[in-house]
């Protein structure tokens, strides 16, 4: 027998939430490609006895750009998330991360043992601590972006960041370990892309509540309670 209830419209994500999401997305698929070529490069501009082509320093610096924009969608959406009102749905999550007994629902829900369990805020607790656990990757990405950035650029801001940088460089043991770790937070967010992509699509389809239609317009459309 069919359910009476209908569906409803719920406003879930913000317009900077979205902007956010979005940009940090696009930026992360040309920080990946860009980041490829600088480490193993895979195109080579025609030979020719005029210097013109700089093709690295052109892959460079599409590299840095992207990654002052992820940076700054970073750092935008830590604000949002202690600030925006919005985003206090956000903020309420936490409460189901502190719940064993809705971390037990939400993985029997996952193996198609039970049904959703009911929780507060926009993100169950597996949604939340994946999330945590992806912004403290991004940071270590951007800190060690920075750190081989000052490296390279000794004026400007590079100037500015060059000493407290060096010190943190001289606490991961230095410049390879840094690349090293930027490498690795490279692979973890790509594990993290791919995995993300499938539980967005999974609860949308077993939710049937337009989960993914709320990072585009800012609704999901829930049944009445």
């Amino acid at each position: 027998m069919k359910s009476s209830k209908k569906h409803i419209a719920e406003y879930e994500f913000s317009i900077g939430l979205r902007l956010t999401h979005w940009i940090r997305a696009i930026s992360i698929v040309v920080l990946s490609i860009s980041g490829f070529y600088i480490a193993y490069v895979f195109v080579s501009p025609a030979i020719t006895g005029e210097p013109i082509n700089f093709m690295n320093a052109k892959w460079r610096a599409v590299h840095q750009v992207a990654g002052f924009i992820l940076i700054g969608c970073f750092i935008f959406k830590t604000y949002l998330f202690f600030f925006d009102k919005q985003s206090h749905i956000e903020r309420v999550s936490v409460k189901n991360v502190l719940s064993p007994k809705i971390w037990i629902e939400q993985i029997k829900y996952y193996l198609f043992l039970g049904k959703h369990p009911h929780i507060q805020g926009t993100y169950n607790p597996l949604q939340f601590a994946s999330y945590i656990f992806f912004y403290i990757v991004l940071f270590v990405i951007c800190l060690t972006g920075l750190i081989l950035y000052v490296n390279v650029y000794h004026e400007g801001l590079g100037g500015l960041l060059y000493t407290p940088m060096r010190a943190i460089e001289a606490w991961m043991g230095g410049l390879a370990n840094v690349r090293q770790i930027h490498h690795i937070a490279m692979w973890i967010i790509f594990i993290f892309m791919v995995v993300h992509i499938y539980m967005a699509i999974f609860n949308a389809i077993k939710g049937k509540d337009g989960a993914m239609d709320a990072i585009i317009s800012g609704y999901k459309f829930p049944k009445e309670k």
